[in-house]
């Protein structure tokens, strides 16, 4: 289901991506993205995430054809948590997106900063006459703070594509990974806490194969 080109790019976020990935045993380099300041697929936001804020998160629901299954998505750290949550439905949005053909999906706009929403719009473009099915896992989340306010942070975490497929909705043909290219997909992406408690992606690198 490859079709990625999800890719904003800003020098601010390189050193501390790297930081991470040192931190957690990653040896991958990264070059990246802009930062301002759980689990199926059907289910929506956890109650924990809603409970962080007064914001009102929007309920995402994935039909019973494509699941994402995320896997180790809990930090000690309440903070934190609701980055991942938040994180999280971000990508699920995204699919989410895909499978409803548009672009300016809200619930992808409502956990997207300006930079990351124009990437994802884009990438919801290139699956036009298309849809996807089949699963997804979402893996190995490593998410940190950057600087002492704890307003933004860096989250890296894996996708299996393997079991996951894009359909023609004209033929019902279905596609998965290209010959010669990873079903393994690194996310790298940089976060920012608003002023309603709500974490927005800002930024998104994908890196085919780096995990």
């Amino acid at each position: 289901m490859a079709r990625r080109a999800l890719t904003s790019t800003a020098a601010a976020f390189t050193l501390a991506t790297t930081l991470l990935l040192t931190a957690c045993g990653g040896g991958d380099k990264s070059s990246s993205d802009d930062i301002k300041g759980a689990d199926t697929g059907s289910s929506g936001p956890s109650a924990s995430a809603s409970a962080a804020s007064g914001a009102q998160r929007p309920v995402i629901t994935l039909p019973a054809s494509f699941k994402a299954d995320f896997e180790g998505w809990t930090n000690s750290d309440p903070g934190l948590q609701t980055a991942l949550n938040d994180g999280k439905e971000r990508l699920r949005a995204s699919y989410a997106a895909i499978i409803a053909g548009d672009p300016e999906y809200s619930a992808l706009s409502f956990y997207s900063g300006t930079s990351a929403m124009s990437t994802g719009s884009a990438w919801v473009k290139g699956y036009k006459g298309l849809t996807i099915v089949g699963a997804v896992k979402v893996y190995n989340p490593r998410i940190a703070y950057l600087g002492n306010e704890k307003k933004r942070a860096t989250l890296i975490y894996c996708v299996d594509e393997s079991k996951g497929y894009s359909k023609d909705l004209k033929t019902g043909k279905t596609s998965g990974t290209p010959k010669g290219e990873s079903p393994l997909v690194q996310y790298q992406t940089g976060l920012g806490k608003q002023a309603d408690g709500v974490w927005k992606t800002m930024s998104v690198e994908t890196r085919p194969g780096a995990c």
